[in-house]
C-alpha cells in the first residue's frame, strides 16, 4: 500500500508530466530529421538533414595493423569460483571429515593448470609467428616503395565501352583493385564518366568507365544520345590509346541482340590507324557449356578491327589476369598523370558520389533514381583526421521525396548506413555522411 500510494503521488506530481513532457519532445527532437514532412517543400536550405551517420551507432573499425591477442581466439577453460579451503570446510562440518576425493580434485587441477600453461606456450608462439608474418613485406612492397624516374614511366589510357549492363564497371573494379564505380543490375547505372588507376612497377594503366552506349538498331547512337548526355562516351571513343569492346556474351548466346551485334562490328569494321582495339567476351562464368563460347568467338574472329579477343568475368575475375598483362605490354613511354601511392581527393570524391548512387540503385526502383538529381554539396577533413561529407538529392516532385525518404527515415537511414561503411572500409577512416532529400524549386515564369 506504501508503494501504491507513493506512485500515486510522483504521476499527480507536475514534475513527473513535466519529466514525461521533456521526453516526449526529446524523442520527437531525435526522429525529426528522419520522417518526411508533410506540410512544407522542402528546399536545398533545410537545417535538418534526412540522414546523419552520427545518429546511428555505427560500430568502429581499426584501420591499423595489429595482431590479434590469442587468449581471445582460444576457449578458456571454465575455473573453479570456490576456494578449496572452504570447501574442505564445509565438508568436515557436513560429513565430520574430508571427502576422500579432495586428492583427486587437487590432481585434476593440477592437470588443467599444467594444460593452461602448454596452451598459454602454444598462443605465445603462434602470436610469435603472426607478428613475424605480418611484418614481412608484402609481394608488391617493392614496387610500390621504387621511385620511378619521369624518363623510365609508361603510361595507357583504356577507354571500357558497350552496351548497358554489359559488365563495365565490374570489370573497371576487379582490375583497379577497389571500388570507383557503381554496380548495379539496373541500366544506365553509369551516367558519366568515371576514372580507376592501376599502376604496377613503372607501368600506369588509366581506365575509363564510360556509360552505356544507347544505340538503335543500325548500331549506331540514337540522335538524342548526344543531346541529352554532356558527356557521352561516343564523344570520347576516339581519345583513348585502346579501346576494350565489351559485351555480355550469356545474353548473346541466350538473347541476341542485333543492336549489339551491330555495335560491335561497326566499332570491328576496319583497324583504326592511331588506337589498338580488343573486344571482351564478359560474363563467361554463367555460360553453362563452355563449347558455345568458341561459337561465339568465330562469329566474331573476321572484324579486323579488333588485334586480340578476351573471354572474362569482370565480376570473379577468371581470364582478367591474361587482360591485364595484355594492357600493361601496350603502355608507351609516357609520364604518369596520376599520383600512385595517393588517392586525390578528386577520385575520393567521385567514390563516394558513386557509392551512394550505388545504395540509392539498390533500394529505390522504376524511374525514380534516374529522375533524382545527385549533388556533393560539402568535403571537408576534420581536424581528428575523420572526413565529412554531405550530399543532396533533390527530386522534381514531393511524392517522390517521400517515397526516397520512405516511412520515418527507413528507406534514406538503410542507404546511408550501407554506404557509409563501405566509405570507411575503402579510405580507410571514420567518415561522417550526410544526406539530405529536396524537392526543386519552382522556377518563376
Amino acid at each position: 500500500m506504501k508503494a501504491l500510494r507513493a506512485a500515486r503521488l510522483l504521476s499527480s506530481s507536475p514534475l513527473f508530466h513535466s519529466s514525461t513532457s521533456g521526453l516526449a519532445r526529446a524523442l520527437s527532437r531525435s526522429y525529426a530529421s528522419a520522417s518526411p514532412d508533410k506540410t512544407s517543400v522542402f528546399s536545398e536550405d533545410d537545417a535538418s538533414p534526412d540522414f546523419d551517420s552520427s545518429e546511428f551507432s555505427i560500430p568502429a573499425c581499426s584501420f591499423t595493423a595489429t595482431v590479434d591477442d590469442s587468449s581471445t581466439t582460444t576457449k578458456k577453460k571454465k575455473t573453479q569460483l570456490w576456494d578449496q579451503k572452504y570447501r574442505a570446510k564445509a565438508d568436515r562440518v557436513l560429513f565430520g571429515e574430508a571427502k576422500p576425493s579432495s586428492r583427486h580434485e587437487e590432481e585434476e587441477e593440477e592437470e588443467e593448470e599444467e594444460d593452461e600453461e602448454e596452451e598459454n606456450d602454444r598462443s605465445k608462439v603462434l602470436a610469435k609467428a603472426l607478428l613475424k608474418a605480418a611484418l614481412q613485406p608484402p609481394d608488391d612492397s617493392d614496387d610500390e616503395n621504387t621511385i620511378v624516374k619521369e624518363e623510365d614511366q609508361k603510361s595507357l589510357a583504356v577507354g571500357i565501352v558497350g552496351a548497358p549492363n554489359a559488365g563495365k564497371s565490374s570489370l573497371t573494379n576487379f582490375m583497379v583493385g577497389t571500388k570507383v564505380a557503381a554496380v548495379s543490375r539496373k541500366t544506365n547505372t553509369t551516367t558519366h564518366e568515371v576514372l580507376g588507376v592501376m599502376t604496377k612497377g613503372n607501368t600506369q594503366v588509366c581506365f575509363f568507365d564510360t556509360p552505356g552506349l544507347r544505340i538503335g538498331h543500325h548500331g549506331y547512337p540514337y540522335r538524342t544520345d548526344i543531346k541529352v548526355r554532356v558527356e557521352s562516351a561516343w564523344s570520347s571513343i576516339d581519345l583513348y590509346d585502346l579501346l576494350i569492346v565489351i559485351f555480355d556474351v550469356h545474353r548473346h548466346i541466350t538473347k541476341p541482340d542485333t543492336r549489339v551485334i551491330n555495335l560491335i562490328k561497326n566499332l570491328g569494321a576496319k583497324a583504326h590507324p592511331k588506337q589498338k582495339r580488343v573486344l571482351c567476351m564478359n560474363k563467361v562464368d554463367l555460360v553453362e557449356d563452355k563449347k558455345d563460347l568458341l561459337k561465339v568467338a568465330k562469329d566474331f574472329e573476321d572484324l579486323p578491327g579488333y588485334e586480340r579477343y578476351f573471354m572474362i568475368s569482370g565480376l570473379k575475375g577468371s581470364g582478367v589476369k591474361d587482360l591485364v598483362q595484355y594492357l600493361m605490354d601496350q603502355a608507351v613511354k609516357k609520364p604518369w598523370d596520376e599520383e600512385p601511392s595517393i588517392m586525390t581527393e578528386e577520385i575520393m570524391k567521385t567514390i563516394s558520389l558513386e557509392v551512394v548512387r550505388e545504395k540509392l540503385l539498390n533500394y529505390v526502383h522504376q524511374e525514380i533514381p534516374y529522375m533524382v538529381e545527385h549533388r556533393l554539396m560539402d568535403w571537408k577533413e576534420q581536424r581528428d583526421g575523420s572526413l565529412r561529407v554531405e550530399q543532396h538529392f533533390i527530386t522534381p516532385k514531393l511524392s517522390q521525396r517521400k517515397i526516397l525518404v520512405g516511412k520515418n527515415g527507413s528507406k534514406i537511414g538503410r542507404i546511408g548506413i550501407e554506404a557509409n561503411d563501405e566509405l570507411r572500409s575503402i579510405f580507410k577512416r571514420e567518415v561522417h555522411l550526410i544526406l539530405r532529400v529536396s524537392v526543386a524549386r519552382k522556377k518563376c515564369a
